[in-house]
């Protein structure tokens, strides 16, 4: 993630060309084994919470196919993609590995995934038609399909119970508006104790891209082609986003964001609210203050209801020696079977339609069943094949706006010009 998106197409080019000479010469990567023994598939994930759910399900394939073994490996999500690169360069990409969004589009484009269109359309286990439509979309390029959708997550209002209690105020649930949150927000903002009501960061999917449709707006055209930053629903949005913390004052600045984390302020009672990832559940759940003191909510409504949605697939390297393991590894991973596996071990929300549930069921903790409750109306993430390079584009242009060095009106007249500057490389 940290290089270029130019050097990464160039390491992915690599790796096209290294892997095809070392398939060859007998092997691509780090599998073992080969079509006359046992074969030992590596599967790369990046969320060690999630490694006792991916264990039970491989270990539930292992057993439907006992001459195929899978080694789950952790890699945390700082060093997981630069060293996905290395193994592309290197020719080792691991068979098996999760794909995000922000980035399918450039592993697809350049070949390091495996085309499993053929293969999908022939399975038994595997139907798209199960999982979210536009989820399935992120990760097909050119009509062909490079994932298999495993997870959705959704972003919820998360509070702090204790302090709206201390505070004598109802908490947040589905009749709440933009209004509605300002309101409690001041009310919950105590300067001398240096708690705020509200958490505002400049952040993207876990920050005002949700309010931007609550608006009515769109943070890209439906075709990708503009940024929508210079239309009046975006920059009211995030006119009210800003004032938060520099007019409002009931958000911590953007300074002081960049001190301390956002979940760091809510993780030690220093925000009253937040928004947050379902992904962040388990997280939650294994901290000693927020298990004690905080649940979580469906968000507040703007002009419409709305929640951004992401989810992870599951991919195989375009060079893996291991074609066929592989696939049906991923084709079992993708299974209902599987996704009740998933949900079961709390790993993550099963992308399969009708397995949901089963997740809520076991992550009783907190009010689980909000995240699955805004699928309904939830919007996609944002993405195109440049996601990377426009993202932090646009969190660049908008710091002198979250700072009061600029104008929002300004910052997102610049948002517009260097994200469209970057969509047009994309044509």
């Amino acid at each position: 993630m940290k290089r270029s998106i130019k050097k990464l197409i160039s390491v992915i080019a690599t790796t096209v060309a290294v892997g095809t000479m070392l398939t060859g010469c007998g092997g691509s990567n780090s599998s073992t084994g080969s079509s006359k023994g046992d074969v030992t598939l590596t599967y790369a994930i990046w969320d060690k919470n999630q490694e006792p759910g991916m264990r039970k399900i491989a270990d539930a394939f292992e057993v439907k196919n006992p001459g195929i073994k899978v080694n789950v490996e952790v890699t945390a999500w700082d060093q997981y993609w630069t060293k996905l690169d290395a193994g592309a360069s290197g020719g080792s990409l691991p068979d098996v590995f999760w794909m995000h969004s922000n980035q399918a589009y450039k592993y697809a484009s350049n070949s390091a995934l495996l085309d499993l269109t053929d293969k999908i359309k022939g399975s038994s286990l595997v139907s798209l038609d199960k999982f979210p439509k536009d989820l399935v979309k992120i990760y097909e390029d050119k009509g062909k399909s490079y994932g298999v959708p495993k997870d959705f997550d959704t972003i919820g209002l998360w509070y702090n119970k204790t302090l709206f209690d201390e505070a004598g105020i109802a908490y947040p649930n589905e009749t709440w508006t933009w209004d509605d949150l300002l309101k409690a927000a001041k009310k919950l903002t105590n300067a001398e104790k240096g708690i705020y009501g509200f958490g505002a960061p400049l952040d993207l999917q876990q920050g005002f891209d949700n309010f931007i449709f609550q608006n009515g707006g769109q943070v890209l055209s439906d075709d990708k082609t503009k940024s929508g930053f210079d239309t009046q629903a975006v920059k009211d949005t995030m006119q009210w986003y800003v004032d938060l913390s520099l007019k409002e004052k009931v958000s911590p600045t953007h300074t002081q964001f960049s001190e301390n984390s956002f979940t760091s302020f809510f993780e030690s009672g220093k925000t009253a609210m937040g928004l947050f990832g379902s992904w962040m559940f388990s997280e939650f759940a294994t901290n000693e203050y927020v298990a004690k003191n905080c649940d979580v909510a469906v968000l507040p409504q703007g002009k419409q209801r709305a929640t951004i949605y992401n989810g992870l697939a599951n991919s195989i390297a375009g060079n893996t020696s291991h074609k066929e393991e592989a696939w049906k590894f991923v084709e079992f991973l993708g299974s209902e079977e599987a996704n009740k596996i998933q949900a079961e071990s709390g790993a993550a929300i099963p992308a399969y339609e009708g397995t949901a549930d089963a997740w809520v069921k076991v992550s009783n903790k907190f009010n689980s069943k909000v995240f699955v409750d805004m699928l309904a109306y939830a919007k996609i993430n944002p993405n195109s094949k440049e996601s990377n390079a426009w993202n932090a584009a646009e969190k660049e242009a908008l710091i002198p706006a979250f700072t009061g060095k600029v104008s929002v009106n300004d910052a997102c007249d610049d948002v517009a010009k260097r994200v469209n500057e970057i969509l047009a490389t994309e044509k």
